[in-house]
């Protein structure tokens, strides 16, 4: 593992096994001190059982770590102490309103007196919560439930903050808030280890973990992400007369995998992205191609790849090596 005083976060072969299975195998994971370190995968990578470890709350099977300077093993309770941890599915109590819920965790964490008065005011200030302060949780919309479950997650001024899917189920609009609260927690240097499932949230952090099968398989910022893509992306949507829907999609697919200088189609929707070697030479035997067929190219465009794209391409390497 680097010697870095800069890291925060450092494990070294961390495994978990549940019997049979190996939920996470050998990962060696480096956090920087004040970054939102993204962990992206598809279900069963691994990643909410990272979390877990990391939280202290599930011991490893082999491996450790070493989090804001103390031993995982040896030292989980100084380590709770430093962190907060929002779960998927975060308790809040619906029976209760906004202020007692966040006070009940105030509680819980020792936060009392004048700095505990101030700190609740800040964290309903910082989550757009003031006016809801008597409103009960079970009635909070499902972005309002998570902001609140982060409110309470930070009541004790944590140095690294875990959210596991923090955003699934919740709205684009509040999805968009959610993060730029995050975006200030990261400028008041607060570490935040986050998994998502949505790639767009995947640009905004500072670097990006993509695990499969348990293992961390690619690391680094969203830009060296997707220059691990080779090629130029060409974008279009296929047309025909006598194919319709997801008949045509697979048809074009079909012409155009194998074709010379294609090296790999994906297709969002109704549109096709096609990574060649070269689009000024490609693209007329493309359009060849499916013109053979009766297909017609509309809407062209050259652009560039998105972490969705880096992902799907990734992970299909991955999968296609375990065949």
């Amino acid at each position: 593992m680097t010697n870095n005083n800069n890291l925060i976060i450092q494990t070294e072969n961390l495994t978990k096994r549940f019997r049979q299975i190996t939920a996470v195998a050998g990962l060696n994971l480096e956090i920087k001190q004040g970054e939102i370190y993204g962990l992206v995968g598809p279900d069963g990578a691994g990643k909410t059982t990272t979390v877990r470890m990391l939280a202290a709350i599930m011991d490893p099977s082999e491996g450790g770590a070493t989090i804001a300077g103390f031993d995982l093993r040896k030292q989980p309770e100084r380590i709770k102490e430093r962190i907060g941890y929002m779960a998927q599915q975060f308790a809040l109590y619906g029976d209760l309103t906004v202020l007692e819920n966040i006070s009940f965790f105030a509680d819980v964490y020792g936060v009392s007196g004048k700095i505990r008065r101030q700190r609740i005011d800040e964290l309903l200030s910082f989550a757009r919560l003031t006016e809801f302060t008597n409103r009960r949780a079970g009635r909070l919309s499902g972005g309002m439930k998570k902001k609140l479950g982060l409110a309470c997650a930070l009541i004790h001024s944590p140095e690294i903050l875990y959210l596991d899917e923090p955003t699934t189920g919740v709205d684009p609009v509040s999805r968009r808030e959610f993060w730029d609260i995050l975006a200030g927690l990261h400028a008041a240097k607060t570490t935040v280890l986050v998994n998502t499932p949505y790639m767009d949230e995947a640009e905004r952090c500072s670097r990006v973990g993509l695990m499969y099968g348990g293992r961390l398989i690619e690391y680094g910022t969203p830009e060296h992400i997707k220059g691990l893509i080779p090629g130029e992306l060409m974008e279009f949507r296929p047309e025909s007369d006598s194919v319709r829907g997801v008949g045509l999609l697979r048809l074009a697919n079909r012409l155009l995998t194998g074709l010379e200088g294609v090296l790999e189609v994906q297709t969002y929707g109704d549109l096709m992205h096609v990574f060649v070697d070269d689009i000024a030479r490609r693209q007329p035997q493309i359009e060849a191609a499916l013109a053979a067929e009766h297909i017609r190219i509309e809407n062209f465009r050259r652009t560039m790849p998105r972490m969705e794209e880096a992902f799907i391409s990734l992970i299909g390497r991955q999968e296609a090596q375990h065949d």
